[in-house]
């Protein structure tokens, strides 16, 4: 196991935690930390994000799963990484298929599609391989996940963009998920080959198949129970994981209202009221 690479003292972590809490609860974007502290590093972001999930479970929410952004190849080149990212899921995030979203909760709402992964039993690594993965899962179901950033996506003053440690202290960038469609067994198709229309307001925005997700959107099941592990934890018995988006974001205002249609596996929507 490697050691972790860290910057900031805890002070500072903490201090950062509260600050996206805040941001959330005010919604006044807060200055990315990568400008605060130029030395922040992954495993600091990632010290950042888990402080402000203790803030929330401390005031009563639960994890009810994860998420996992940046698995394509040109997500990845955008942001000079190349690997994934993960945040959290908490049971204020989960909305059901037709629901009415308010838009109030976000401050700079953007929707992606994929596929979320509802487990059986525990997964962990180490050495967790797709199999691993497959054998762990009991359905996978079409999937519409909000991305919310509490953090300045470009600096007013410099015009500078975040970066992948200001996404990653965010929570990954994540806001809430909407599940829909038809819920399938994990070797009752070829994942790979599973597509989405997603429109908006009746136009169709994105197209995409799941295969931009690493292949195979189970890679970054397995790849996240590894990152876990790491940190002493698993995936959980009855979590949802959505393993990546196959579109790019696509921004969210009020009045929208989105549907994201799978074919075979079905359709999600709802609306940002």
């Amino acid at each position: 196991m490697r050691a972790p690479v860290e910057t900031l003292p805890a002070d500072a972590v903490a201090d950062a935690a509260r600050a996206l809490h805040e941001a959330e609860r005010t919604h006044i974007p807060i200055r990315m930390f990568s400008l605060q502290h130029p030395a922040m590093t992954m495993d600091d972001a990632y010290r950042v994000q888990h402080a402000w999930m203790d803030i929330k479970r401390s005031e009563g929410r639960e994890v009810w799963g994860h998420k996992i952004g940046l698995t394509s190849r040109a997500m990845q080149a955008a942001v000079g990484i190349t690997t994934p990212d993960s945040g959290y899921l908490l049971d204020d995030m989960f909305y059901a298929d037709g629901a009415e979203v308010p838009t109030g909760r976000f401050i700079a709402p953007r929707i992606e599609v994929e596929l979320a992964f509802v487990m059986k039993k525990k997964l962990a690594g180490p050495r967790c391989t797709i199999h691993d993965v497959l054998n762990a899962t009991e359905f996978v179901q079409p999937a519409i996940e909000i991305l919310d950033s509490r953090a300045q996506r470009v600096d007013p003053d410099t015009g500078v963009t975040r970066k992948i440690v200001d996404t990653v202290a965010d929570n990954a960038a994540n806001g809430a998920i909407v599940t829909g469609g038809r819920p399938q067994r994990p070797d009752a198709l070829d994942m790979r080959w599973i597509a989405a229309i997603c429109a908006r307001n009746g136009q169709v925005e994105e197209t995409g198949v799941a295969a931009g997700v690493l292949n195979h959107p189970a890679y970054g099941i397995a790849w996240l129970a590894e990152r876990l592990t790491s940190y002493g934890d698993g995936i959980e018995a009855g979590q949802t994981v959505l393993s990546g988006s196959f579109i790019r974001p696509i921004d969210g205002r009020k009045g929208d209202t989105f549907l994201a249609d799978f074919g075979p596996c079905g359709t999600v929507s709802f609306h940002f009221s």
